[in-house]
């Protein structure tokens, strides 16, 4: 192999290292004309190799209440202060390695994610999305606020309003209004939108609750509760 990487340009050092052997193993292996890896892997189990049960015990202790936060270099000494040896901090990562729990014990266990809960429409009036984006003014720097309500499945704008500023009392009022022209009904629709302030304001919430509206935010902290939205048209 060597030979094979040498002839396509490849240095002798570098070849030597990929496979393991220094430069003296390899001209020793060239003087006695070895055919055949000369390297020796174990002969045999370590006289001080822990057993299946000893084995056992240090991933049952690594994962009692006590420890399953904690990582081995923590373990350890802690284990020691106590008088007791189980085995050396590199075989407590060893053997938690090769039973993959060096990582997700305890508190540490990565969450398991969830596919997002999806808001699915089929008809009119079953979920609106809604934002706030800028409009330019003529003055430079200063904005007004288009305040837009869009019926997630016909797309039809179903409220609006241009304002100064964003405000989750003007929120509440387009919504209502919006609700009371397209005849909503209480547990009717579904009101989607981002974690604005203007979309979370007390005001706001307080008149979905009252409408029967139920909220839906997206781009939350945990990504299990984080609902998308889905248009089902027959059309």
């Amino acid at each position: 192999m060597i030979r094979e990487a040498t002839g396509a340009g490849a240095r002798r050092v570098a070849a030597s290292r990929l496979l393991g052997i220094s430069m003296r193993t390899l001209q020793r292996w060239e003087a006695e004309s070895c055919r055949e890896d000369g390297r020796c892997g174990p002969r045999g189990t370590p006289a001080n190799a822990l057993s299946e049960a000893e084995r056992a015990l240090v991933v049952a202790v690594a994962n009692c209440p006590p420890f399953r936060d904690l990582a081995p270099c923590q373990i350890v000494p802690i284990l020691a202060e106590m008088g007791v040896y189980l085995a050396s901090e590199a075989t407590f990562y060893r053997i938690l390695r090769e039973e993959k729990l060096l990582v997700g014990r305890g508190k540490a266990r990565p969450g398991r994610h969830r596919r997002p809960r999806e808001l699915k429409a089929n008809g009119a009036n079953q979920v609106w999305s809604w934002d706030i984006t800028y409009l330019r003014s003529p003055v430079r720097g200063m904005f007004y606020y288009l305040y837009l309500v869009v019926d997630v499945w016909s797309r039809k704008i179903v409220g609006w309003g241009v304002y100064e500023c964003e405000s989750p009392e003007r929120a509440a009022v387009l919504i209502e209004e919006a609700a009371k022209e397209q005849g909503v009904e209480v547990g009717q629709l579904v009101l989607h939108s981002d974690n604005g302030s203007a979309m979370k304001g007390a005001t706001l919430l307080a008149t979905l609750e009252r409408l029967g509206i139920a909220p839906s935010f997206s781009r939350l902290t945990s990504p299990t509760t984080t609902p998308t939205l889905r248009h089902c048209s027959a059309r």
